[in-house]
């Protein structure tokens, strides 16, 4: 029977098996763990799916590094359930067990296939998946994570998906007897996962992630926040929040005028909608990126049917995830100006340059009608780079004054 390790001290079982409770504080000086190399050959797997993780970026590395995009080894998804129904896919071809990395914010998206497609009550089809676990209770993080991080490990209970805790202090034949004794769950079609808490995996390799385009987001935000004036923005998850939050302070500006969505992913133009719709006569800017927008990209069907004529929605494409590491997403090979068109924005254009950004900024903002512009990217950010000090209720609450007195 596998011994199953985590930190909560009042769980004694997870699904049925016996678990071990072993607490653990790592100091930052520490440097045992398990190279991403390691892991990998100690999984057995030749198919890797999923959405990187700055947890797991060492794991993202290595594959990128040794198979890069590779349709027989290794696809980026758009989201965490898009990622389990590839893996279903490959193992309806192949027979054998993949790999679906994430961070724990998408276990929300692989809940539903999770119960309904991969269950062994339903089609029986087994996963491994590796999670970085942000958020983790007595490690600091981000408020978005905080929540998530707390219910991490209940999830799976509740998904019916045995689990290991990876830390710097697991070794590989630690790993190998936890696969090992994950094989009778897997042979019955059932799920299991490795939760990888931070710096539990490195890899000593360098992997160089860049791209053609010049433009900055730091200063593509900045000609947004500078044409946008006192209009509300609505900003996606990760760097490009932080810079706007920057590029405000450093303006001599509040922070009333923008929503800061810190989490979820791919959320944000919906957001921006649901204000614009209720918003009429104020002109609602959305900043998006490539990521997020690939992640639900049906909300883009959903603003072009009802066609907010106040909405402006910028996406900064750079074709990567970088604020988790740099791995490339598909946007890339996108035409998404046609995809908006198609989808029912009445305007859709695409810049490279900063004079022309300047010019299709305006021409929205003084437009009545829906807009979107691309705006290609380079991948980098300033590694000064600050977060919020503000809190999210904090930024929810002065922005949403800030509605109601534009009202007035």
């Amino acid at each position: 029977m596998t011994s199953l390790r985590y930190d909560q001290k009042k769980r004694q079982a997870v699904a049925g098996s016996e678990t071990t409770v072993r607490q653990r504080k790592i100091s930052s000086s520490e440097e045992q763990n398990v190279k991403a190399e390691q892991f990998v050959k100690t999984m057995g797997a030749d198919f890797y799916t999923g959405v990187p993780d700055s947890q797991l970026k060492a794991l993202c590395d290595y594959l990128m590094k040794t198979y890069g995009i590779d349709p027989a080894h290794h696809l980026i998804g758009a989201n965490e359930g898009n990622c389990a129904a590839i893996a279903a896919g490959y193992h309806l071809a192949t027979g054998k067990v993949p790999v679906v990395y994430m961070q724990n914010s998408g276990e929300g998206n692989i809940i539903n296939p999770a119960a309904s497609l991969l269950n062994h009550k339903v089609y029986a089809i087994p996963v491994i998946f590796v999670i970085g676990w942000r958020g983790e209770p007595g490690v600091h993080d981000e408020p978005q994570h905080v929540y998530q991080g707390e219910v991490t490990l209940k999830l799976l209970e509740d998904m019916d998906i045995r689990f290991f805790v990876v830390d710097r202090e697991t070794t590989r034949e630690e790993l190998r007897q936890a696969l090992e004794g994950f094989q009778e769950v897997l042979s019955g079609g059932k799920s299991v996962a490795f939760v990888v808490r931070k710096g539990a995996l490195s890899y000593d390799g360098e992997v160089t992630y860049k791209n053609g385009h010049t433009m900055t987001r730091e200063e593509i935000i900045r000609h947004i926040a500078a044409v946008s004036g006192e209009d509300p923005i609505v900003s996606t998850t990760g760097k490009a929040s932080r810079e706007l939050f920057e590029i405000r302070t450093a303006m001599g500006q509040g922070h009333q005028y923008d929503f800061l969505t810190v989490g979820s992913m791919g959320h944000s133009s919906s957001i921006a909608l649901g204000i614009a719709v209720n918003k009429p006569d104020k002109k609602i800017w959305c900043i998006d990126g490539d990521g997020a927008v690939l992640m639900h990209m049906g909300a883009m069907a959903v603003i072009g049917a009802n066609r907010p004529a106040n909405l402006v929605h910028v996406v900064i494409n750079n074709e990567a995830h970088e604020t988790v590491g740099g791995m490339p997403t598909v946007a890339g090979q996108m035409d998404l100006p046609a995809l908006a068109r198609a989808c029912g924005y009445p305007h859709a254009v695409s810049v490279d340059s900063f004079q022309e950004l300047d010019r299709e900024l305006i021409a929205a903002k003084s437009r009545d009608a829906l807009s979107l512009i691309e705006a290609k990217c380079a991948i980098g950010a300033r590694e000064n780079l600050g977060r919020p000090t503000t809190g999210a209720v904090e930024n929810k609450t002065v922005f949403m004054e800030y509605l109601g007195r534009t009202d007035a």
